[in-house]
């Protein structure tokens, strides 16, 4: 069987110089690498194509805010209804951020759920355009949900891919390119739609919902394009398990909704956090262009500009701001200082007629700080087995937020003008100011970890793991002597007779001081070893020190 496995794998790499034979010709090019799964080449192939998978939908996300006052005046809504657009993209993802990742390990797999949620989005796109096309609001409406229900699932199934192809290499990068990538497709379609719907009317002879139609179904291209990277995909990553001999990608989330009762206050008040804060950033943005155009008279070319400005800072601040909380910690005042941030830009915007590039740029960089800051959290605050249920009931009510903020923002448009809006939004964000500074007390009189610095988690860390594996190792050979004293007695105990094996795993270095082993320094200088009484004894360490030096970055 194995023979046969690597036959394949031998073919599968024909063109390759790992997988040529031995009068292979030595100069092999570009093309090679590019085929081999083992070569940095192929994985920045699958790189680019993960990055264009999500592409399409993000561009797609937004059409109805590059293109609002179109919508309402060919389509004959008021805000409330355009807002709908949004709210039925949430409604699904209420329900489905639960179960994404349980679809896709468990029911379709990494590759055919890929495919599945990327035939969502682009159905959902042809729905909405057809509903321009044949002036049918609630068409639309049907598309954006259909839509919604392959969006967010889509995105899981990304960041799956990605673990499967870098973990332990260039997983922190590749996910800060993803988000930026994301980040792009929005700004391009902020700034292309427009641009896009006149040359469509100019073809057509007049404005209307047919222009309409037709423009949102050649936006629905980039809809197309993520299919068509989806299936490159899933070729590719078929080919190399069978290469590489390695499983097919799994989220690894556990949703379990009996653990919502156990969350903890500071968990509740980040997720109130979350949802009061970027309910004032995807809504503002859906309506901002008419308001950028009416209250400081810019062209719909320069409001497209500027409402796209959030996602052009993000694109490249996401890594950057990612790094500068990794290193230094304090992920609350990081948080207290983007929502402090958003709450001026807010307030710019709603009481003052100075340029709102100012406001917008500091919404920008407060909007790329605030994820940096406030999603890890989550995993300083829940047990590891609950991971799966807290970030999935964090997306779930932040999706809820957004689809009845949505409906309320709208309203409140169509009644009370962009005033009273801008006074709504600054409400949410004192909301969610208030909640930061009340999870900033609890977490210190609680004595949590949340606003450490990245020396002391690491210090708290180390200490934590050396208390584990040094109790665990006292039970191994506790449990080792105990089953020695049952063999029989005409066995010669190794112990007895000097016999010793060496692990040949290396020891994190947090068990140099365990008691119990007596280090051995052998052979391999600069590494250290424990003897082991009996090959059981051997086995049991073995299963430890797998289990906890792999989850630290300090084994020699």
């Amino acid at each position: 069987m194995e023979e046969e496995e690597q036959e394949e794998a031998r073919a599968l790499l024909a063109d390759s110089p790992d997988g040529a034979g031995s009068d292979a010709p030595a100069a092999s090019g570009a093309l090679p690498a590019l085929c081999d799964p083992r070569r940095l080449a192929h994985r920045l192939l699958v790189l680019l194509l993960m990055c264009f998978l999500g592409f399409g939908s993000y561009f797609c996300y937004d059409n109805p805010a590059s293109l609002q006052t179109q919508v309402k005046r060919d389509m004959h809504v008021n805000t409330t209804r355009f807002m709908l657009l949004y709210a039925w993209y949430s409604w699904p993802n209420v329900v489905l951020c639960f179960f994404g990742g349980f679809l896709i390990d468990r029911v379709f797999g990494i590759r055919w759920g890929t495919l599945i949620f990327s035939c969502f989005v682009c159905i959902g796109q042809i729905i909405l355009a057809l509903g321009g096309i044949f002036n049918a609001f609630w068409l639309m409406e049907f598309g954006r949900f259909v839509f919604g229900i392959g969006g967010e699932s889509l995105a899981v199934a990304q960041n799956t891919y990605a673990v499967s192809w870098f973990k332990g290499k260039e997983l922190n990068l590749v996910f800060g390119l993803q988000l930026s990538m994301a980040r792009i497709g929005s700004t391009v379609n902020m700034n292309l739609m427009g641009w896009l719907y006149s040359k469509v009317e100019a073809l057509l002879g007049s404005a209307g919902h047919t222009t309409l139609g037709v423009t949102l179904m050649i936006g629905g291209i980039a809809c197309i394009l993520s299919l068509i990277c989806a299936l490159a995909l899933a070729y590719l990553d078929q080919r190399a398990e069978k290469i590489l001999h390695k499983e097919e990608g799994k989220t690894g989330e556990v949703i379990k909704l009996a653990d919502v009762k156990d969350f903890s206050l500071p968990l509740w008040l980040i997720f109130v956090i979350c949802v009061c804060y970027y309910v004032v950033v995807f809504p503002f943005i859906g309506l901002g262009k008419v308001f950028f155009t009416e209250k400081f008279g810019f062209s719909f070319q320069a409001a497209s500009a500027i409402n796209s400005i959030v996602y052009v800072i993000s694109a490249p601040m996401s890594p950057i701001f990612g790094l500068v909380v990794d290193k230094t910690g304090k992920n609350i005042i990081w948080v207290l200082c983007a929502v402090v941030t958003t709450l001026a830009s807010h307030m710019l915007l709603a009481f003052t007629l100075w340029n709102p590039w100012t406001a917008m740029c500091l919404l920008g960089l407060s909007y790329s700080l605030l994820a940096c800051a406030l999603w890890p959290m989550v995993a300083f605050v829940v047990p590891e087995h609950q991971l799966g249920t807290a970030y999935g009931f964090m997306q779930s009510i932040q999706n809820l937020g957004l689809a009845v903020v949505s409906i309320i923002a709208g309203m409140i448009l169509d009644t009370r003008g962009y005033l009273f809006l801008e006074v709504f939004f600054i409400a949410c964000v004192s909301m969610s100011l208030s909640a930061v500074v009340l999870l900033y007390l609890v977490n210190h009189v609680q004595g949590g970890n949340l606003n450490y610095s990245a020396r002391q988690r690491k210090e708290i860390q180390l200490s934590h793991a050396d208390l584990i594996i040094t109790r665990s190792i006292h039970a191994v050979k506790k449990e080792s002597r105990e089953k020695g004293r049952e063999r029989e007695r005409g066995e010669r105990d190794r112990e007895r007779s000097g016999e010793e094996l060496e692990i040949s795993t290396p020891i994190c270095a947090l068990t140099r001081q365990a008691q119990g082993f007596e280090p051995v320094t052998s052979a391999f200088p600069g590494r250290r070893f424990i003897h082991c009484a009996t090959t059981e004894e051997q086995k049991a360490c073995e299963t430890l020190l797998d289990r906890y030096c792999g989850a630290h970055s300090l084994c020699l």
